[in-house]
């Protein structure tokens, strides 16, 4: 029998409670039978329960061979893609629209998001394990401390519910930090109503100096002397911006820059 070593330098935490597992799996949103991607299934242990139910057709991708071949041999009816998530071309395996679920790595967490951004109009939904902090992150409101890059940017194109937490000891090897069961599901949103490479630089240069007014956070795109710093956004802080304010603040730099 195939026996499978949690690697370190993957990020490998091995889920271990079926509960757990039954309760992730239980989470997706389905209408119909709908493509799902598993990320990093390991040793299969919400795979199973993902098999199980008649309305998903799952594929999953995992990056360490020995879990590929302990999934072959115990889940012969599984779909197995042996690559790196992050370097995967989605639209080539799923040409239509498909839901990402997983117990993430946490080293690589973030980037997962990010791609998920640059797919979005093929992802409707997602239910990730992810690191406690980073969920709280992802879901908080404007106003909250924890309020961030990553909460505004899949905020814009996403509903975010921050489902229940998961405790260390249900893992093997146990992490040194609590982890957390997040949802997303596509938003109405086709269009931000501004250049959207502008408002991700906006939303990262206004965070990169979180405890700085706007009007000095962002000096590094709009020259000091320019007059759009008299609009009293520029008094608040970034974690004081919803989307929408963001969205609104980016089309004020834009029309700024051209006027110089």
């Amino acid at each position: 029998m195939i026996q499978v070593r949690a690697k370190k330098h993957l990020g490998q935490h091995f889920l271990r409670d079926l509960e757990v597992a039954r309760r992730i799996a239980a989470s997706l949103p389905l209408d119909g039978r709908t493509p799902v991607l598993e990320i990093g299934p390991g040793t299969g242990v919400l795979t199973q329960f993902l098999l199980q139910n008649p309305d998903v057709d799952l594929t999953a991708v995992e990056l360490d061979r020995e879990s590929v071949q302990y999934l072959n041999q115990h889940y012969p009816q599984l779909k197995v893609v042996e690559a790196d998530f992050l370097k995967l071309d989605l639209k080539t395996l799923f040409p239509g629209k498909f839901c990402i679920i997983g117990n993430f790595p946490y080293n690589i967490s973030s980037q997962i998001f990010f791609k998920m951004l640059d797919n979005r109009d093929s992802i409707p939904c997602l239910v990730g394990m992810i690191q406690k902090e980073v969920a709280e992150r992802m879901a908080a409101k404007a106003g909250n401390k924890t309020y961030g890059i990553l909460s505004v940017l899949m905020q814009a194109f996403y509903s975010i519910d921050y489902l229940f937490t998961v405790h260390e000891h249900v893992f093997d090897p146990p992490p040194k930090v609590k982890s957390a069961v997040i949802r997303l599901v596509r938003n109405e949103v086709t269009s931000m109503g501004c250049d959207e490479q502008l408002f991700k630089t906006v939303v990262k240069t206004a965070f990169n100096q979180r405890r700085k007014q706007m009007r000095n956070s962002l000096k590094p795109l709009v020259p000091k002397d320019n007059p759009v710093f008299a609009d009293p956004v520029f008094d608040l802080r970034p974690e004081q911006l919803n989307v929408a304010a963001f969205v609104d603040l980016t089309n004020k730099i834009e029309k700024a820059l051209q006027s110089v």
